[in-house]
């Protein structure tokens, strides 16, 4: 795939083509790797993956073979040099490969060739989760993370900067080194007194608070180990005839694994809920009796009375909402055991309120909050007094654990030297740096030690469900408390183990520095920019990191005293649009693109001359003013680095969200973000008028789409994506202007970039068989509902088509003078229990291939799509079945068809996968004939 560009001197890789292909891949994939992922260190939001941060950083300073003549005169000699660099790429972005040091040598070779031997340092001013900065050092290249959010420094510290400055050297522990006969490399010694410390941390914890946690009596007679209590709150019944403490649940289910099917049966007797376990199939809760929560409000189960939720938000902010122990979760052989409550557990639960809480109060306000109208308004509401209790001790450990930490390298010699946060590396600094993954595993268990948990019943979990299971912190009826020592989700040292592993792999380059700052500041140095932008409006990081602030504040504060010196995460100056901080939604949206625009107006100034920079964008196009034309972060965005003086020289779409998040389930949520190289716009720039820029869309748009479609995007994404090569066009003139001599505003250039895709997309349908035109013009109007015989008949007859014809093929049904397109789910009933043969079918269209493919994927998933496709007939153009996808989804999502344009999204995303399967199953089948 390559990138439509503009002529800069020494083109850079990502100016020109990419392995697409391979690095999406591996970004999906690495999406579901856990064990030593640097994600696992500590939870954050819309983090980029390692694999397209890597990539992108290697082909942002890579030269482009095309850019030496001199090396590679000819086409196929710059085709083979792009091939061998595109290889490496595609080792590089391998997770497995994450740690081979000669494979990573020969990448930094390459930087340095391309580089004069003195590559640019990296920064990412608005650092996050710290993929980009971890990836430039593994690259060997000097990585700077700046952030506002001390949670995101705190994260980058220990990612870039403690695992470098003491690489190599052997755990303090006593007795830990010499039970290894080899030496420590990378962090592998501070990994090993991270996690001898953190048993030393939990062991002295159980001492003081395992009392709390008793074990299960199960009915063979033994104590098994509780993994989870399971609670619901309760309100009084508004009803005077009944007054129970009514339970307030989303489920009744525990378990849905077939054949140990396990939920809830509540029973009210003589005034009071009493809760057993049931296991019967033929008696469990369905769809329309399963819980008492709906989204209307509540129903008693002791009298069936219907309560609103502003009752029970009116008890909750008096607070009068309770909590009953529903089941106890015990651990089984490789199986859960659902055990009903006891009066035992019930009150090892009551514990009183322990001293030194964190303070701290929820937001008033704040995107994705909905628990404060319940009464919840600081954060230790968020947690039983129980939770509070192990949180505060294990806390309090942690500055024990420093002391031994402490004694104990002291002992061994080294110099206790100037703290961690003042640069030190001897004795103090590396107590401190012990302390600090010590303490990330305490911020790590309290996003499955709140009163937010629920609990996951689904066949592949029976776990505890985290807080953060969305961006937000939405209210739990029912909910899972965790126990410190249950070997599960909340087990303090199973958080620790996730830490370890992490350091275990840590990439040991040069030493990185992540310091806080606000981008504009930030970003006034000379240093090569590559970074993920703030989505605008649609996460609050401020807000929602501050969960776990004020327990890394409590825990940490004496050892990153400045940069854990304010009670709640800074917020005035986060670049987001936050109406509820700016003054509503104009305020917010001017303080955004003011920011933004200040951020790159900085960055120009400083900007490399040899180098592109590299942003990364996810917004969605969301509002439509009158005039039609869109209004969104993406605009804000833009408008910010165009009238900064940057120009847009290639994008590129990226894999970069996780396709199994609970928001993108039923929804057509972004799954790529777009990838922009920018380098500064010469101050000799011509302006263009708009009939000549409209020109340049209709020449350049057409190809650049087809070269998006190709690439491993799902339809949703297309209108984001196509924005990227549409101003690419825009950003290379100084000005574009009206016919009253205005220059086009950033919005203005947006709708004629989304009225050329329009007019493509269009276009494209002249690129099908008849069967197909007509099938896209009956979808286009009546979906797949049924429409009147001589309308279908006239269609069909304008396109070179006969109803008969496309009956016989498979592709409708024609039914008492109505006639309705065969959707895939209809084709699943129809084919229940047969197979499809695409290359027996004498009728064969671009249209029923589709079908067919969306139905097995839906079905059966990508192995069946993929083998699906293996036998489809040479004569369908496999590249015009993926427009179709793309296209049926923008028809369904435009007449809100939610569900097929979901069906449809889901098949344009996976088109590269299957593509890439149904190779493999070719092969099979001609090797079997």
């Amino acid at each position: 795939m390559t990138a439509d560009t503009t002529a800069v001197p020494r083109r850079k890789l990502i100016e020109v083509a990419l392995p697409l292909e391979k690095i999406n891949a591996e970004s999906a994939r690495e999406k579901s790797i856990r064990h030593g992922h640097p994600s696992t260190l500590h939870l954050w939001w819309s983090r980029k993956p390692l694999a397209t941060a890597r990539a992108v950083l290697f082909a942002q300073l890579v030269d482009d073979p095309s850019s030496h003549p001199d090396r590679f005169p000819t086409d196929e000699a710059v085709a083979t040099e792009r091939k061998r660099l595109h290889e490496l790429i595609e080792q590089l972005v391998a997770w497995e490969n994450t740690g081979d040091q000669n494979l990573l040598r020969r990448a930094h070779e390459e930087i340095l060739s391309s580089t004069n031997g003195n590559p640019p340092a990296i920064l990412d001013p608005f650092a996050g989760g710290g993929s980009i900065p971890l990836e430039a050092q593994r690259l060997g290249l000097e990585a700077h993370a700046s952030d506002l959010n001390p949670v995101a420094v705190l994260i980058n510290k220990a990612l870039i900067e403690i695992p470098p400055k003491f690489a190599g050297r052997p755990p303090v522990f006593p007795g830990a080194a010499e039970a290894q006969i080899n030496t420590w490399p990378r962090a592998t010694g501070l990994a090993e007194d991270v996690r001898r410390y953190g048993q030393w941390v939990r062991d002295e914890a159980q001492k003081r608070i395992g009392h709390l946690y008793p074990k299960a009596n199960v009915l063979d007679g033994t104590a098994a180990n509780v993994i989870a209590w399971i609670w619901a709150r309760t309100v009084t019944c508004p009803n005077p005839a009944c007054s129970i403490e009514m339970p307030l649940t989303s489920s009744w289910w525990l378990g849905k694994k077939k054949g140990k099917e396990a939920y809830v049966v509540p029973v009210v007797a003589d005034g009071e809920v009493h809760f057993t376990i049931g296991h019967d199939v033929k008696n469990a809760p369905t769809k329309d009796n399963d819980g008492t929560v709906r989204r209307t409000g509540a129903t008693c189960i002791g009298c069936g009375a219907a309560v609103e939720f502003s009752y029970i938000r009116t008890e909750g902010r008096a607070g009068r909402l309770g909590a009953q122990l529903m089941a106890i979760v015990a651990e089984g052989k490789r199986t859960r055991i659902y055990l009903a409550p006891t009066d035992e557990h019930e009150n090892a639960a009551r514990v009183p309120e322990p001293v030194e809480m964190p303070d701290g109060y929820l937001p008033t306000e704040a995107l994705g909050f909905r628990v404060q109208p319940y009464g919840m308004t600081e954060y230790t509401d968020l947690f039983t007094l129980r939770q509070l209790t192990a949180l505060t001790t294990f806390s309090d450990l942690i500055g024990e654990a420093r002391e031994r930490v402490l004694a104990d390298t002291l002992a061994l010699g080294l110099p206790e030297g100037a703290s961690l946060e003042s640069g030190g590396t001897g004795a103090a600094a590396y107590a401190d740096a012990v302390a600090t993954y010590l303490g990330f595993a305490i911020s790590r268990m309290t996003n499955k030690s709140s009163s937010i948990c629920s609990w996951d019943s689904s066949t592949k979990m029976e776990a505890v469900r985290s807080v953060f299971a969305r961006q937000a912190l939405s209210m739990s009826w029912d909910f899972a408390e965790s126990s410190p020592w249950g070997g599960s989700g909340g087990d303090y040292l199973e958080d620790l183990l996730w830490i370890s592993r992490v350091l275990d792999r840590a990439s040991i380059g040069p030493v990185g520095q992540a310091w806080q700052s606000d981008a504009q500041r930030a970003v006034q140095r000379q240093v090569l920019i590559s970074t993920d932008p703030p989505y605008y409006d649609n996460i609050g990081y401020s807000d929602l990191s501050d969960f776990f602030y004020v327990w890394l504040r409590r825990s940490l504060r004496r050892v990153h005293p400045e940069l854990l010196s304010t009670m709640l995460v800074p917020k005035a100056d986060e670049l987001v649009a936050n109406p509820y901080r700016h003054g509503g939604k104009d305020g917010a949206h001017v303080f955004f693109e003011s920011g933004f625009r200040e951020v790159f107006s900085h960055a120009r100034e400083s900007a490399f001359p040899d180098y592109p920079i590299t942003v990364y964008y996810a917004f969605k196009q969301q509002d439509v003013d009158g005039s039609g034309e869109a209004s969104t972060g993406w605009e804000t965005l833009l408008e910010g680095m165009i009238r900064s003086g940057w120009m847009i020289t290639a994008t590129w779409p990226m894999r970069s969200e996780l396709s199994n998040r609970m928001r993108s389930f039923d929804s057509n949520s972004l799954a790529s973000s777009i990838v922009l190289a920018l380098r500064p716009r010469t101050a000799d720039a011509p302006t263009i008028d708009r009939r000549g820029f409209i020109n340049a869309l209709k020449d350049e748009l057409p190809q650049a789409l087809r070269d998006l479609q190709q690439g491993a995007i799902a339809p949703v994404d297309l209108p984001q994506a196509a924005i990227g090569p549409g101003m690419a066009v825009f950003s290379r003139f100084s000005g574009v202007l009206t016919d009253d001599g205005a220059k086009m505003t950033v919005r203005s250039a947006l709708t004629r970039i989304n009225e050329i895709l329009d007019e493509v997309l269009a276009e494209q349908e002249g690129d099908f068989d008849s069967d197909t035109r007509f099938a896209i013009a009956w979808f286009r109007q009546h979906g797949f509902e049924a429409g009147k015989f001589g309308d279908a008949d006239n269609m069909a007859r304008a396109r070179n088509a006969s109803l008969e014809h496309l009956e016989r093929s498979g592709i409708l049904i024609s039914r008492a003078g109505k006639v309705s397109l065969l959707s895939p789910s209809v084709l699943g009933e129809v084919y229940v229990g047969k197979d499809y043969d695409p290359a027996a079918d004498p009728h064969i269209s671009t249209w029923e291939v589709v079908m067919h493919l969306a139905r097995a994927l839906t079905e059966k998933g990508v192995p069946a799509a993929a083998s699906l496709l293996s036998r489809v007939p040479a004569s369908i153009d496999r590249d015009l079945c993926k427009e179709l996808a793309f296209l049926l989804f923008t028809i369904a999502e435009d007449a809100k068809r939610t569900q097929v344009a979901v069906e449809f999204n889901s098949l344009g995303t996976a088109w590269n996968d299957i593509v890439a399967e149904s190779r493999t199953a070719s092969t099979q089948l001609t090797l079997d004939a």
